[in-house]
């Protein structure tokens, strides 16, 4: 038995740990043995996590980064994961609560004091402060997405009927994910694979080809259903002639010619690659394609991604510090400090419902 003595433990309690030896049978006689002892009971799922949370041994931030960390499934998830629960993004968060406090200390001086001549305070101090702070928040806001990261970056496949979609789609995900057939029109509904590239989350769909008339009305809904998922994708495989591509759409598109291996095949000027899915040509340059266009869009190495509680809590911040910028009367000025610092309490955690942080923790694994 080891004994660790609080605070300086992972929950911030003092913590006791058995070290069993011997299989199944010995472990399940030492939890019959506790069972039955007064005041003791088996934690319940993220307990312990929580209980670090609730003991300010780490912040909401950082067990959300270990929730994370839990469900990764591939190495980018991993590597993020990691530095969200290492406290990268806390550390910039606590940073910025220093700063704010710094400048509501300015501004109560200013409200309370500005008749003395010893109190260095001023409305350009302030409003460069805050300047500084704001920039710092929007460039915070262009980090990739945390739900890009744990869905996938998603990947539409698009095009004329009987184009090779599904075939292509098949090619890339190593097994029949989807039916394919010389029959044109054959995909009516879309089909999402999540697939790992290089590490890489992607969720691949596959979709209805695109006419502009259809007297089926099963495939005209088919239809529409891929005109949206084109429009959601963050890439677009186009399979067809470049020029029918939609142009809002070009570019986040790769062009790409399909069945190489016919004979007579027409490879249009504009395309971006050609390929056989059927022989495997050109389809491992397309991941090498599809990996670099990804990589714009994750996070980089030792990064983190932000997820939608995270963006929507800065996104107030930003609001409330860019509206202080706006007025130099310093009451209104103090009232939106308050309120960002509301705002930065909601990223650590601090203005938390309960039931968020149920939601959070009960999803973890007992024991952690």
């Amino acid at each position: 038995m080891l004994w660790f003595p609080g605070p300086d433990t992972a929950t911030g309690e003092d913590l006791a740990e058995l070290h069993l030896h011997g299989g199944r049978a010995v472990v399940q006689a030492v939890l019959s043995a506790l069972a039955v002892q007064e005041g003791l009971r088996e934690a319940l799922p993220g307990e312990y996590t929580r209980r670090a949370f609730e003991n300010g041994r780490i912040d909401l931030s950082e067990a959300e980064g270990l929730a994370d960390l839990l469900f990764a499934e591939t190495e980018a998830q991993r590597r993020s994961a990691i530095a969200m629960a290492e406290g990268h993004f806390s550390r910039r968060v606590v940073q910025w609560q220093s700063d704010l406090l710094h400048i509501s200390a300015l501004v109560e001086a200013e409200l309370d004091f500005s008749d003395e001549d010893d109190v260095p305070v001023g409305v350009g101090k302030v409003a460069g402060a805050l300047g500084k702070l704001v920039a710092e928040v929007e460039g915070e806001m262009l980090r990739p997405t945390a739900e890009r990261l744990r869905d996938g970056v998603r990947v539409v496949l698009a095009g004329p009927p009987n184009a090779g979609k599904s075939t292509l789609l098949n090619a890339l995900a190593g097994r029949d994910a989807a039916i394919v057939s010389p029959i044109a029109g054959t995909t009516r509904d879309r089909i999402e694979v999540p697939i790992a590239i290089a590490g890489l989350p992607f969720l691949f769909t596959d979709t209805a080809g695109l006419r502009e008339e259809s007297s089926d009305e099963i495939e005209g809904i088919g239809i529409g259903l891929a005109r949206r998922a084109m429009v959601e994708g963050d890439i677009i495989l186009w399979l067809g002639p470049p020029e029918l591509c939609p142009q809002d759409l070009v570019n986040r598109s790769i062009s790409i010619v399909t069945k190489c291996d016919l004979p007579g095949k027409n490879v249009y000027q504009d395309s971006d690659i050609a390929l056989s899915a059927l022989t495997g040509a050109g389809v491992d340059v397309l991941q090498k394609m599809l990996v670099e266009h990804a990589q714009a869009l994750l996070p980089r190495d030792g990064e983190y991604a932000l997820n939608k509680r995270q963006r929507t809590a800065l996104m107030h911040l930003g609001d409330e510090l860019a509206a202080a910028m706006t007025t130099n009367d310093y009451l209104v000025v103090a009232e939106h400090l308050r309120a960002a610092r509301g705002a930065i309490d909601a990223v650590t955690g601090r203005a938390s419902t309960e039931d968020m942080l149920d939601a959070l923790f009960g999803s973890f694994c007992i024991g952690k």
